[in-house]
Parts: structure tokens; sequence; C-alpha cells
């Protein structure tokens, strides 16, 4: 069963999308800060409360409940990481400047689990869904949101039972949409309507990462495999009705070759129950 304000996150995620489009330029300076800064990745921790709450408040156009954020900081049913500057020369070197939040699910539990090629016998097997990922104005376009992703995706892998990372994207955020294709995540499908914001609809990309194992029910080889298979069939089809059709030969005039009748009805090969993703 989804944790409560899970929902509220699959309800809000356009919040999300607003800074996911970071792109991967961790050796430029950005011009707005005065020096060269030496990003490092922690845990978040009891002490980054208000730093945290404050990020959320400037950050997205929502507001979070104080229980999100104490399940945060106090790793209750949530895995995070924080982003920090070491180099700060306000002495603020462990502040928070960027930060991401996940989640650990069932995968029969999860709304992917008919995407997801799995061991359903397995009942242990998890999923990682990313919950909110964001970094402060002043240190955007520098790799921190690429790199608390990489993380999120290796502590994903070093769970055996793990076998994919996922989360949603808005349809309009090709920023965002572009940085998860560069990162290798598989847009596996088109949610029609999935957000509702201020009374009006929007689609939402669903990104899959996958890890130990895990894949879609049909991976690319699955889908030529039996293309050609439908393929072979239809010929096969086509062979024997051939075979199967009346041979006459016109009355007087034997001579000329025989004439083939058969059913002018066209054979349908159909291959359902696919979807390339």
């Amino acid at each position: 069963m989804l944790h409560k304000w899970k929902l509220e996150f699959l309800y809000n995620f356009k919040s999300i999308t607003y800074f996911l489009g970071i792109s991967d330029t961790s050796l430029m300076v950005n011009p707005r800060i005065q020096h060269r800064p030496t990003i490092c990745y922690r845990p978040i921790k009891p002490s980054d409360l208000e730093t945290l709450e404050r990020i959320h408040s400037d950050v997205f156009p929502i507001r979070y409940e104080s229980e999100f954020f104490q399940s945060v900081v106090n790793g209750c049913d949530v895995v995070s990481w924080a982003a920090v500057d070491r180099s700060r020369p306000d002495g603020q070197s462990d502040e928070l400047i960027g930060f991401v939040t996940a989640r650990i699910i069932l995968a029969k539990d999860s709304e992917i689990a008919d995407l997801l090629r799995y061991d359903s016998s397995r009942v242990d097997q998890t999923l990682v869904y990313i919950l909110t990922l964001g970094v402060v104005d002043a240190y955007r376009n520098l790799g921190i949101a690429t790199a608390l992703i990489r993380e999120v995706i290796k502590y994903a892998s070093s769970i055996p039972v793990c076998r994919a990372v996922y989360l949603h994207v808005i349809s309009y955020n090709n920023p965002a949409i572009h940085l998860y294709t560069k990162m290798s995540f598989n847009c596996i499908r088109r949610l029609h309507g999935f957000y509702l914001i201020n009374g009006q609809h929007y689609d939402s990309y669903l990104f899959v990462y996958y890890v130990n194992g895990g894949r879609s029910p049909c991976s690319p080889l699955e889908l030529v495999t039996v293309i050609v298979r439908c393929m072979k069939t239809g010929l096969k089809s086509v062979a024997a009705k051939l075979m199967m059709a009346k041979v006459k030969w016109p009355k007087g005039n034997e001579t000329r070759g025989p004439v083939l009748t058969q059913n002018k009805r066209m054979t349908n090969i159909e291959c359902s129950g696919l979807e390339y993703v």
C-alpha cells in the first residue's frame, strides 16, 4: 500500500519538473557564483530540516506537509541525498544547495507492475520512485541534478531485489525529457491527463531506468523475434492456401497452363498484445 503522501506527489509532480533540465556541465563555473564550487554529496540529516523546507518553498509552487520533511530528515520511509558546496566562502559549507528524495516500493504494488518484467513469485522485489529533486538557483547548470540522479541509480543497483528506478515528467518539459533520455532512462508510457493543475489537465511521461536485470515486458529483441515469427506464420498460411486451391483446365484448350483459383478473402495476420517500449 502506498504511503498517503505519495499520491500527493504524483498529483503535484509539475513542481518537480521545473528544474530537472539541468545540463551535465559540472566543470563549468556558474557566473552567479564568485568561486569555484567543490560539490559533495551526503545523506540528508535532521539539521537540514529548515533549509530543506525553505528550498522546497522557493523551488516548488506547492506546499508540502511537515510530515514529508520529517520523513526525509529522519529517514523514515524515504531515502535522500544532499548536495553541498565545501568551498563556500561564507562558512556554510555544509548547507544544502540541492537534494533528491526517493522511496522504495514493492514491485507488485507499484503503478508500473504491468510494464516491468520481474519474477512475480518473488514478493520481495522492489522499485525506487524519485519523489522530489531540486537545486537552488545559483547552483543550477553545474551537473548537480545529474549527479543526484546517479546517486539514486547507484543506490538502487546496490539492492539485489530492486529492478528499476522510475519517475514522472510533465509532457511539455523538454529539458527534463532530454536529461533523462541522456541518462539512459526509458520513456515507456504517456499518461493522458495525468496531472490536474489549476483546473487544467496535462499529460505525463513515465520514465524508467532498469537495474539488476529488470526490463520491460517486451524488449526490442523479443519484439523483432515475434514479428519474424508472425511473418513466417503468414507465409506458411498463404502457401497452404495456394496448395489447396483448385486447379482448373479450360475446356477445348488443354495445351494451356493451369489456372489457379482461390478464395478471394484476404488473409489477415495479427500480432496482438505487443507494446514497444
